[in-house]
């Protein structure tokens, strides 16, 4: 009986010897050649395993994938979204700069006669979202959502990419009532484009529309005509787009017409407005008035001097030739002292007449 933990057979006698392992290795080796070969047997399981491993790949994959594509999600809306803003902004500036070109340009060169331009009376502005609104026939407003803790006050200009939308109201810390050109209790200082003639725009309770009630029956005014702002009012410089003409209604014994004027302004689509806030030294700046004196003015305007009177011209000396005599002085009508002495005036001899 052999003892406990004694082995009981050779060390060859659970396998085959190291000569026959390696040929039967061989001839597998060989078989498996030569089926690959032929009938491409290793390319089919390589493909079987593949298939099979590839759902446990991209379950292992996913969450780094998963993860990496989000980044890029997040940074790419965040670029765009920047980018996005950057060109709303830039596009804003240049339509605060547009709506005042053509009349800075044609004051530029009817009053000034200068070569440059004109600095743009618009010192800065601010985009403000409007929050709510309310636009029935006797209420045209909306609120924004700026307030006194970003500079606003009451009645400042307010405007949108085409045109005036109105001045604003109540201020408070964080937002702001705009009482629109439509309504009923606005009144607009306005002018018309083609011939110059200042009138009012009031508001009409219409969104569409605004009443000119005080231009006469003989007023030149056409259908097409656009009105701009005079600059009077103390609110809107002069040259600001506010509506087109649509409506004139002349009566035979009316001393007035009957025009409506559609705004320019989308007063019922606007998502955003403009706040703008003038530059004072700008001669085309609004001037405002309490008590029926101006609150602003320039102190250093000075009377100019009278410009100098033009110097008289010499009177032509005569040429003295050879055998050319002077001219004689020209007699005077006037009575000398001379002739005062020794001819009596003509009062005198009647007088001693016998």
């Amino acid at each position: 009986m052999a003892g406990f933990g004694t082995r009981s057979g050779s060390p060859h006698s659970r396998g085959g010897s190291p000569g026959f392992r390696f040929t039967l290795y061989a001839l597998v080796s060989i078989v498996i050649m030569v089926l690959d070969q032929r009938m491409d047997l290793l390319e089919r399981a390589r493909f079987a395993l593949q298939a099979l491993t590839y759902p446990v790949e991209v379950a292992v994959n996913s969450p780094i994938a998963g993860w990496h594509w989000l980044e890029r999600s997040f940074a790419a809306r965040r670029a765009l979204e920047a980018q996005n803003q950057r060109l709303l902004t830039r596009l804003r500036d240049l339509e605060v700069r547009t709506l005042r070109f053509d009349a800075l340009e044609r004051e530029n060169a009817a009053l000034l006669g200068l070569k440059r331009s004109v600095p743009p009376v618009a010192e800065r502005w601010l985009p403000a979202n409007i929050v709510d609104i309310e636009l029935g026939r006797l209420r045209q407003r909306v609120l924004i959502d700026r307030g006194t803790k970003n500079g606003v006050f009451r009645n400042q200009a307010v405007l949108d990419d085409y045109g005036v939308v109105g001045q604003t109201m109540h201020v408070g810390p964080w937002s702001a009532t705009v009482l629109l050109i439509t309504d009923p209790e606005h009144d607009l200082p306005v002018q018309i484009e083609r011939t110059g003639f200042r009138t009012i725009a009031v508001g009409t309770g219409d969104p569409n529309a605004l009443a000119l009630p005080y231009l006469p029956a003989n007023a030149d005014v056409r259908v097409g005509d656009v009105l701009v702002t005079s600059g009077l009012g103390g609110v809107y410089p002069s040259g600001y787009p506010v509506a087109r003409i649509t409506q004139i209604h002349r009566g035979a014994i009316q001393p007035m017409n009957q025009v409506l004027a559609k705004p320019f302004a989308h007063l019922q689509t606007d998502r955003a407005v403009m706040l703008l806030w003038f530059r004072r030294d700008s001669p085309a700046a609004p001037l405002r008035k309490h008590a029926g004196q101006l609150v602003s003015g320039n102190p250093a305007a000075q009377p100019l001097p009278p410009p100098p009177r033009p110097a008289a011209a010499p009177a032509p000396r005569p040429a003295h030739g050879a055998g050319a005599k002077p001219a004689a002085a020209p007699k005077s009508s006037a009575p000398g002292p001379a002739s005062k002495s020794t001819t009596p005036p003509a009062r005198a001899v009647h007088r001693h007449k016998p």
